[in-house]
């Protein structure tokens, strides 16, 4: 990793920065981008004390514009990453009636515009150096759904499609295309987006709730390892195994607990 340029998404908190610490502390100098510069300074400043290299870039990530324009300054100042993780997410777990169209534009926005806008500013010099990784980060709801949660899963799912295109699109030339799909992690992400923890499928005891460190882990080796997917807690693998074969006892299973609007 001592050579590698890693950038990261919604570096600021969470899974993100967990993320790029891990990439930092083993050599890899990180780019951190997100919308809150102040804490942005702050995982840059924990990670330079610490004995890596991070620069942070202050973006709103649902600005095309805006991603143009850093993309634009990153490669003069740091150059192309080897690695890219599109991390950023955004959007509260509510019905449709709840959701505003603001609301739910936004979750289009961050994050399956983001991914699409980032990495198409990236990927022709990628492409053109023939070397590289792409790592979109999920959550189960690009393959299940559950009730009072219908804007957040459609953009999980268009973050899916992107995903699988782009690796079609890609094959033969040198990148690899991974998909991380995480359960519950214990984020800053319940804080920002008050009523979606009530609207959570009641947990299975065997997929336990995920540390950002080890949800962190899971994204460097599966990105290492230029796996398509990688799904933490491995237990989630049997309930989207479920909703393939048997839908019906699968949706019942996800409208466990889930409060009626």
């Amino acid at each position: 990793m001592a050579s590698r340029l890693v950038l990261v998404t919604g570096a600021s908190s969470g899974i993100g920065a967990a993320t790029a610490k891990l990439y930092a502390a083993r050599g890899a100098r990180v780019l951190l981008l997100a919308r809150n510069e102040a804490k942005l300074d702050e995982v840059a400043a924990a990670i330079k004390h610490d004995g890596g290299g991070a620069s942070p870039y202050a973006v709103d990530l649902a600005n095309p514009s805006a991603i143009a324009e850093t993309s634009a300054r990153i490669k003069g100042e740091a150059g192309t990453p080897d690695i890219l993780i599109n991390n950023a997410g955004a959007g509260r777990w509510l019905s449709v009636p709840a959701t505003s169209a603001e609301e739910a534009l936004a979750m289009i926005e961050v994050p399956y515009l983001a991914a699409f806008n980032l990495t198409r500013a990236f990927l022709p010099e990628m492409i053109a150096r023939r070397s590289g990784a792409i790592a979109c980060i999920t959550s189960p709801a690009s393959y299940v759904a559950w009730p009072n949660a219908s804007a957040y899963i459609a953009a999980r799912h268009a973050l899916l499609g992107f995903t699988e295109s782009l690796r079609a699109d890609l094959r033969r030339t040198g990148l690899t295309v991974t998909l991380v799909v995480l359960g519950e992690v214990e984020t800053p992400y319940w804080q920002h987006n008050p009523g979606s923890r009530e609207h959570m499928p009641k947990s299975n005891p065997l997929a336990p709730v995920l540390t950002p460190e080890q949800a962190a882990l899971a994204i460097v080796q599966g990105v290492e390892r230029g796996q398509r997917r990688v799904v933490k807690p491995a237990i989630l693998r049997a309930l989207f195994l479920l909703n393939a074969l048997a839908p019906s006892p699968a949706a019942r299973q996800l409208r466990r607990g889930v409060r009626t609007p």
